[in-house]
């Protein structure tokens, strides 16, 4: 399995592990990676800034139900062959979550559902995010190079 270096987002510690790995516990929450041909879907989310779809994962659904749902509502996208690719382990003192991670291809653009939330979506490369992402580090960067080599080993879908 391949290992990725630790990374901070605020004072919590961040490690991803990847899949086939799967969190000992019940996920908080869901990220998705969104890519279009070879390009990645970002939102500008009010309280963060340019970042992938993602969200807590409501008691009535799954981490996977949550990342379709956060597509479209921060996003307005309809994802196909939607893959998990591995979870963040997330620490902060004595507090442990986790929080699943999907890669998946954009089937549609609709209209944004939460524009109190989403301000807007943009498509980027890959070498253009590191300047715009809301928390971008060696970790991140890995992450989404890993999310792209998902979405390219499965092909067309």
């Amino acid at each position: 399995m391949k290992r990725f270096p630790c990374g901070q987002y605020g004072r919590q510690k961040l490690q991803f592990f990847a899949a086939p790995y799967r969190a000992p516990i019940r996920a908080f929450a869901a990220l998705v990676f969104p890519w279009h041909g070879d390009q990645i879907v970002l939102c500008n989310i009010a309280d963060r800034g340019w970042c992938i779809p993602s969200g807590r994962v409501e008691p009535y659904e799954n981490s996977l139900e949550a990342a379709r749902r956060e597509a479209v509502e921060e996003g307005g996208l309809v994802l196909s062959g939607i893959q998990y690719i591995g979870c963040y382990h997330i620490s902060e003192r004595h507090e442990v979550r986790w929080a699943d991670c999907f890669a998946a291809r954009v089937e549609r653009f609709e209209e944004i559902q939460m524009c109190e939330e989403s301000l807007g979506r943009q498509l980027y490369r890959l070498e253009e995010i590191g300047a715009i992402y809301h928390v971008w580090n060696e970790l991140t960067e890995l992450v989404f190079q890993h999310s792209k080599a998902v979405i390219d080993r499965r092909g067309c879908l």
